[in-house]
């Protein structure tokens, strides 16, 4: 046990415990990015707007509306797909940089999700059209078959003596 205690209390363990402290302490928290309450007059828009390394031009917050956005900037809606794959991003896994917001639904718009601005191959009334289509004909063969049933063509059983009981389950006497 106190061979233990020396490992874990040696330089190189409490060293590394201080550097990964140090980087927790220095790198913002979800509370910085936490949206503050509505802006309510131009000097709150353009703190906002500071807030989220935005230009007082482009600072755009979400209405209030009873959502609990706050002051936080409504960006416009494009998926992480359609960003550009060559750019040398801070975060490449996610397409974005260092101190960048993020969308309020990031969850929907992620590189393994939804894509705003894909085209879909097929129009939804072709979808519509082809669900239909497909459910109403095997529909319509339902019924227009449901008085040819297919049996297995068995003849009734053969006995050699008719008549005569050839096997009981009583027991014999």
């Amino acid at each position: 046990m106190a061979s233990i205690v020396k490992v874990m209390n040696s330089s190189h363990f409490t060293n590394y415990r201080r550097a990964v402290v140090h980087q927790i302490i220095r790198t913002h928290w979800n509370k910085d990015w936490k949206p503050g309450p509505y802006p309510k007059t131009p000097e709150e828009r353009v703190a906002a707007a500071k807030k989220y390394n935005l230009s007082p031009e482009e600072y755009e917050p979400y209405p209030d509306d009873g959502m609990g956005h706050g002051d936080y900037p409504k960006l416009p809606d494009t998926s992480v797909e359609s960003r550009d794959p060559y750019y040398p991003w801070d975060f490449p896994e996610h397409k974005r940089n260092f101190g960048e917001p993020v969308h309020v639904h990031v969850d929907m718009y992620g590189e393994d999700r939804y894509d705003v601005s894909s085209k879909p191959r097929f129009s939804l009334a072709q979808q519509v059209l082809s669900f239909v289509g497909v459910v109403g004909g095997l529909t319509a063969l339902y019924y227009w078959m449901d008085d040819k049933r297919m049996f297995r063509p068995v003849l009734p059983k053969q006995y050699p003596y008719k008549g005569e009981t050839h096997y009981t389950f009583e027991p014999s006497t």
